[in-house]
């Protein structure tokens, strides 16, 4: 029987996942770290525009790539591997040439507008806007591929490859920004142009790495489109649903940024909003879509190593559940992935919303990046922070809707949510700037969570109510302690200046706050402190 081994697969899954976006995650942070050196936060427009350039291709990877299409590909391949391999393979064949295809005709379409752009405005911010958007539009066709061989890959039960991807676009972006952007050119436009096109390298390094493991797993492409017609049907009918509902918090972001950079005073003007009739000042200064870019990149990373993980090994867990119609053995999995993304998430959302400052001068306050440039930053961080823990929920509880077939209830959820955020980014952007569009998408996200989880209970499977509330509320307890901890040692240590100063800022309340909040969990006896760092520990 195949069933007992799915709890220690959900297991080993999520840590093989884990420690390759851990990897990917500081990898990711020392990049970032050399990007802000470099660029600053706010000189010239110059990190705006890269950062909303930078979106564009890799929205389309969290749609095409690993969102929703991946989503409802992936059980779909999966059953086909278990009932008809070289079926499986044409499936796969004729999803890559189509989304191939896709990909392209909008890459074109993308770069003539772009072109376009670059030719009917004169402003400096706006050129410089288009032009790394025209370079990096690419890398949308190359990710988006990469992510498919990616799903395909974890229907195989390979994890560990596919959570290693990532690391190549950091390793080549950091050597960039390191070595190369530096020695090529002082300007910063001409460095940011440096970055996309390093950009557009590591995307072909990550789609070519995976496709030896494919090959060695039987992988022929073979297109036979008739052959899958229907099951390529259904994919399709599934994806469109799964856009807004799997994608929700990766749209909020983008809309934040949007926002950002259209109520953000450019670099040769303040003053009133030329085309808000004058009447309302711009309510952030140059520099609000970095600051923004920094904090969520602060947030995902506890969402990558926690969430994601989680989420990406229980999804075919619980495809195969639904299609074997073992509900308890569904609702058994569901409740433990979601008990361990609020054990590690809660303490998370605290640990990062009291080390927004120290962590924001730590990592980026060098060179070119400022002392108000990471105040700034700070502020962003805490206001993302606060939905960590909704973050992590979310992506599990979301493919729970989807292995059961239910994709219209969390796009009702999403798009209501969507709604929720924007006239919150509305208001309280002119109160607290840039911070009140990073707290919108928290309010929002935690939100989107709890009503898809009270909806989700009112089903024929059980989400296990009364665990994951022991787990919650012990969390909570645990969380508390180790946040006074985490103050009483902030307040103890002498916040000496320099690297070493800011260095101990961080290490030492991080130190204490997690001996505390393992302490805790320890004497409260949560569950998931034994299942997740004693081996051979027993679920329930």
């Amino acid at each position: 029987m195949p069933a007992p081994l799915a709890r220690p697969q959900l297991i080993s899954g999520s840590r093989a996942t884990a420690l390759g976006t851990l990897a990917s995650r500081v990898l990711g942070m020392l990049r970032d770290m050399a990007t802000a050196a470099l660029l600053g936060l706010s000189g010239g427009g110059v990190m705006d525009a890269f950062v909303l350039a930078f979106r564009i291709p890799n929205t389309f990877r969290r749609l095409f790539g690993e969102g929703a299409l991946a989503a409802s590909y992936l059980p779909v391949i999966a059953a086909e591997l278990e009932r008809q391999p070289q079926r499986a393979w044409k499936l796969a064949s004729v999803l890559f040439a189509r989304l191939a295809v896709l990909l392209l005709l909008l890459l074109l379409a993308g770069e003539a507008f772009l072109g376009g752009v670059a030719l009917a405005f004169d402003s400096p911010e706006i050129r410089l806007l288009a032009s790394l958007a025209a370079i990096m539009l690419p890398y949308m066709l190359l990710i988006c591929l990469a992510a498919q061989a990616s799903a395909t890959l974890h229907a195989l039960g390979h994890f560990a490859l596919p959570a290693f991807v990532p690391t190549i676009l950091n390793v080549v972006w950091l050597v960039a920004a390191v070595a190369v952007a530096p020695r090529i050119s002082p300007v910063k436009a001409v460095q940011a142009q440096v970055l996309a096109v390093a950009i557009l390298i590591a995307g072909v390094l990550q789609l070519a790495v995976q496709f030896p493991l494919l090959r060695a797993r039987g992988f022929r492409f073979d297109y036979d489109p008739g052959a899958v017609r229907d099951t390529f049907a259904l994919i399709l009918k599934a994806m469109g649903p799964m856009t807004v509902g799997l994608m929700i918090t990766q749209i909020n972001t983008l809309v934040d940024s949007l926002v950002a950079w259209l109520l953000s005073s450019p670099s040769r003007a303040s003053g009133p909003i030329p085309w808000m009739g004058g009447c309302l000042d711009y309510p952030m200064s140059q520099g609000a879509v970095g600051a923004l870019y920094y904090g969520e990149r602060l947030y995902q990373f506890p969402l990558g190593i926690l969430g994601l993980a989680v989420a990406t090994a229980i999804f075919p867990l619980l495809s195969r559940h639904a299609a074997r119609n073992d509900l308890p053995r569904f609702s058994q999995d569901l409740s433990l992935g979601l008990r361990l993304v609020l054990f590690l998430g809660v303490p998370a959302s605290a640990g990062l919303v009291l080390l927004a400052e120290p962590l924001a001068r730590l990592l980026f306050q060098h060179r070119e990046f400022t002392s108000e440039d990471a105040l700034r930053t700070a502020k962003v961080i805490a206001g993302y922070s606060w939905g960590v823990w909704a973050y992590c929920a979310l992506p599990v509880i979301v493919r729970a809707y989807y292995a059961l077939g239910d994709r219209i209830t969390p796009i009702r959820i999403g798009l209501a949510t969507l709604a929720l955020v924007f006239a919150l980014n509305l208001v309280l952007v002119w109160f607290i700037a840039e911070t009140g569009l990073a707290l919108s998408t928290s309010i929002g996200a935690s939100l989107q969570v709890t009503v898809l989880a009270v909806l989700f209970s009112r089903r024929k499977v059980r989400l296990g109510w009364p665990l994951l509330a022991a787990t919650s509320s012990k969390t909570i307890i645990a969380t508390a302690l180790m946040s006074a901890a985490a103050v009483a040692a902030t307040e103890l240590l002498p916040h000496a200046a320099g690297l070493t100063g800011r260095l101990l800022d961080v290490v030492i309340p991080l130190a204490i706050a997690i001996a505390a909040y393992l302490a805790a969990a320890w004497f409260l006896k949560i569950r998931e402190l034994r299942l997740l760092f004693v081996w051979g520990a027993k679920a329930e």
